[in-house]
C-alpha cells in the first residue's frame, strides 16, 4: 500500500510538472500583453493598456476578428445540419458501407490538416473558391464535422428509445417526436457539438493559410504579423483568444452539463 501511494503521489508531481510547463506560455504571454515597452520584453517594465487600445483602433485586427466569428458561427450552423442527420443515421440506420461512411466521416481529425489543406485547395482553386468566406466555412466544415458527429452519436446511445415510443403510442408523427422528444432531449449534446465546431473554426490557422486570400480570419492575421513583425499587440490578441476559448470551454462544460440536468 505505502509503494502504490508513493506512486501515485510521483505521478501526480509528474503530471502536475508537465501541466506546469505546457501552461507556462500563457503566463508569459499575460504580462506581455500588457507591457509598457515598445516591443516584446519580459518581465516587462512596467504595465499598461497600449496593445488593447492599437488592436480595438486597427480596422485590420478588428475586420479579422469580425470574419473569424462569423465564419465560426456559419460553420457551427453547417456542421450541426450535416452532422446531426449523419450521427442519427450512423447511430440508428442499418445499411451497407455505414461502416465505411463512420470513418470517411472521423477522417478529419485522423488525416493531418495539412494533407487536407492541400486536397481542399486543389479542389477549390477549381471551384473558384479561394479568398472567399464561404469557401473557407465549407472548409470548416469539413474540419468540423468529426466533432459533432462524435458528440451526437454519444448522446443518441445515451437516448432513452422508449420516450420516443411513448409518444408515437399516443398518435404523435416521427417529425412531431424528432422535434417535440428527441432534439429537445438532445439539447446538451447539440450545445457542446455547437461550440466545438465553432472553437475549431474560431482557433484554424493552416486551412486559412492555404484559401483565405486577402480576407484574413484572426489567426491568419496573427501569423502574417508574426512572420513580419513582432509587436506586442500579437500577445494581447493572444490573450483576447485564449480568454474567448476559455469561455466557449465553461460553457460546454456547465451549460450544456445543466441542460442534461433540466431534462432528467
Amino acid at each position: 500500500m505505502r509503494n502504490g501511494g508513493g506512486s501515485r503521489r510521483l505521478l501526480v508531481a509528474v503530471c502536475a510538472l508537465i501541466y506546469f510547463f505546457l501552461m507556462l506560455p500563457l503566463l508569459v504571454v499575460f504580462p506581455i500583453s500588457l507591457s509598457s515597452a515598445p516591443y516584446m520584453q519580459f518581465p516587462p517594465p512596467g504595465f499598461s493598456w497600449q496593445w488593447y487600445e492599437r488592436y480595438l483602433d486597427d480596422p485590420q485586427w478588428i475586420d479579422a476578428t469580425w470574419r473569424s466569428l462569423y465564419i465560426g458561427g456559419a460553420t457551427a450552423v453547417l456542421a450541426l445540419l450535416l452532422g446531426v442527420p449523419l450521427a442519427f443515421s450512423l447511430v440508428r440506420a442499418r445499411f451497407r458501407g455505414r461502416a465505411l461512411l463512420d470513418r470517411l466521416a472521423l477522417a478529419p481529425i485522423i488525416v493531418p490538416t495539412i494533407i487536407l489543406s492541400v486536397s481542399i485547395y486543389g479542389l477549390f482553386a477549381k471551384l473558384k473558391l479561394i479568398g472567399t468566406w464561404y469557401g473557407l466555412v465549407v472548409a470548416h466544415t469539413v474540419l468540423a464535422l468529426p466533432f459533432v458527429v462524435l458528440v451526437i452519436a454519444a448522446g443518441l446511445r445515451d437516448f432513452d428509445r422508449s420516450l420516443e415510443q411513448a409518444a408515437e403510442g399516443l398518435g404523435a408523427s416521427r417529425w412531431k417526436t424528432l422535434t417535440r422528444i428527441t432534439l429537445p432531449l438532445l439539447r446538451p449534446s447539440l450545445v457542446s457539438a455547437g461550440l466545438l465546431a465553432f472553437i475549431s473554426s474560431f482557433d484554424e490557422v493552416v486551412v486559412a493559410l492555404f484559401l483565405a486570400g486577402a480576407n484574413m480570419t484572426l489567426p491568419k492575421k496573427m501569423f502574417d504579423n508574426i512572420m513580419m513583425e513582432i509587436d506586442p499587440t500579437i500577445a494581447a490578441v493572444s490573450v483576447m483568444q485564449i480568454l474567448l476559448v476559455s469561455v466557449v470551454l465553461v460553457l460546454i462544460g456547465r451549460f450544456g452539463r445543466g441542460l442534461r440536468d433540466s431534462t432528467r
